[in-house]
């Protein structure tokens, strides 16, 4: 049996039984594209590969140049693969066993401040009301200003805010039922400026008889929804009026956004896991920069023997 033919039975097998989304599916894909394409130039198949064909491949990562999380979340996808091989009986041995990832230093997420955010926001909305802008132009913002609010109230992951349905903009409700990785549903709350930015939104799409389809944000792509690429196209030139780095700027920079001000805040680690829609709390807890700063605050500010200097 091909090497191919081996992963589109992995790649089956995640989609069936693990409820894998087609994003997941594709980054699996072009790991495994490379890890096959590597074991080809070396000679040998995935039922025959070893532990020194492993570090092999992995040897060659670091050669190119990868970092170590690209690395190491590239051993992942190739353990999983051999894990898959061995258990259904395609492999004698998992040769990812006796390998180990590479280290990797602890990465925090970039961060938008509270101003930067509404500094954003402010530009969205200020493209909105521009009475100089064309119909498509302001229907353009509108959708902007309409993303950006409901990715700071939710903090929805892009995949989930790109493919809202039509009526999520309708709800008289202050929360979203939103399905997320694995299908699981989970509530995000709606902020009245998010409610009222996604109702100015899809009444301008109506008038303008663009509003066909299941979709919110309805665009001619394959899946008949806004991609996540044009959606980061644009916010980046967003970022620009707003005088901030575009480089900076991101959909999943804001969502890091929606969880750290929510901390900052008060919030409790484990509400934000769940509004994230961590299924581990290991996941979330790459923000405990933020609750030690919290905790440093409080003892400098609460403690009756505190001098009250940092």
């Amino acid at each position: 049996m091909s090497g191919v033919r081996h992963a589109n039975l992995f790649l089956d097998m995640l989609a069936a039984e693990r409820g894998a989304s087609k994003n997941t599916l594709d980054a699996y894909r072009r790991d495994l594209d490379d890890y096959l394409a590597y074991l080809t130039e070396a000679g040998t198949a995935p039922d025959s590969a070893s532990s020194t064909t492993i570090r092999g491949f992995m040897a060659s990562l670091e050669e190119r140049g990868l970092k170590a999380t690209s690395a190491a979340r590239r051993l992942s996808a190739v353990r999983q693969f051999h894990k898959f091989l061995y258990v259904e009986g395609y492999a004698p041995a998992d040769p990812t066993a006796a390998v180990s990832a590479p280290k990797r230093g602890r990465v925090l997420p970039k961060v938008l401040s509270v101003d930067q955010v509404d500094r954003l926001l402010q530009v969205a909305h200020e493209g909105a009301a521009n009475p100089d802008a064309s119909p498509p132009e302001r229907i353009r913002a509108l959708r902007m200003a309409c993303l950006l609010e409901l990715l700071y109230a939710t903090g929805l992951r892009v995949s989930e805010l790109i493919a809202l349905p039509r009526s999520a903009a309708k709800t008289r409700e202050r929360f979203l039922v939103v399905r997320g990785k694995g299908a699981k549903e989970r509530l995000v709350p709606l902020t009245e400026a998010a409610r009222e930015a996604a109702r100015s939104y899809l009444a301008a799409l109506e008038q303008q008889g663009k509003a066909v389809g299941p979709w919110l944000f309805p665009a001619d792509s394959e899946s008949g929804h806004l991609t996540r690429q044009a959606f980061a196209r644009d916010l980046k030139a967003v970022a620009a009026a707003a005088g901030l780095r575009s480089d900076k700027v991101s959909p999943h920079v804001l969502r890091h956004a929606f969880a750290s001000h929510l901390l900052q805040n008060g919030a409790d680690l484990r509400v934000v896991q769940e509004l994230l829609g961590h299924s581990d709390i290991s996941t979330t807890q790459i923000y405990t920069h933020v609750l030690d700063e919290r905790l440093k605050s409080m003892v400098r500010d609460l403690h009756p023997l505190s001098s009250g200097e940092g």
